[in-house]
């Protein structure tokens, strides 16, 4: 997808679709505002021109929504925001709702993911 604010609502598109597909239906909204986070990020903070949305189901009780792009900076969670701070809240918000989220290095660029769990028969 192109590293542009746009992609957001085909990033969200993606999730949830997988996310139905898999009978997960329970977790799309939150599913959809984690890979907003992770677009909007790469967005503001990267200077790729792609990136890449992949949501996967590697076990039974969880599901992994990535983004990756061109940029190896790796992002670091803010421990405190101004109460006027319009922005740099993203990774808190990924943090509260995944089970556990974390940053690959790639060879050309890096992946910043989130895992949702979900219990076998939710």
């Amino acid at each position: 997808m192109p590293c542009t604010a746009r992609s957001v609502v085909p990033a969200r598109s993606l999730v949830r679709t997988a996310l139905g597909a898999w009978g997960l239906g329970h977790l799309t909204d939150t599913g959809a505002l984690i890979v907003t986070e992770l677009v909007s990020n790469s967005v503001r903070h990267t200077r790729t021109c792609s990136i890449r949305v992949t949501v996967s189901r590697p076990g039974e009780t969880f599901v992994r929504i990535a983004v990756a792009d061109n940029s190896k900076t790796i992002p670091m969670l803010r421990t405190t925001t101004g109460d006027d701070d319009e922005t740099g809240r993203g990774l808190a918000i990924i943090d509260t709702l995944t089970w556990r989220w974390g940053t690959d290095l790639l060879p050309e660029g890096k992946r910043v993911w989130g895992d949702l769990r979900s219990e076998v028969g939710e």
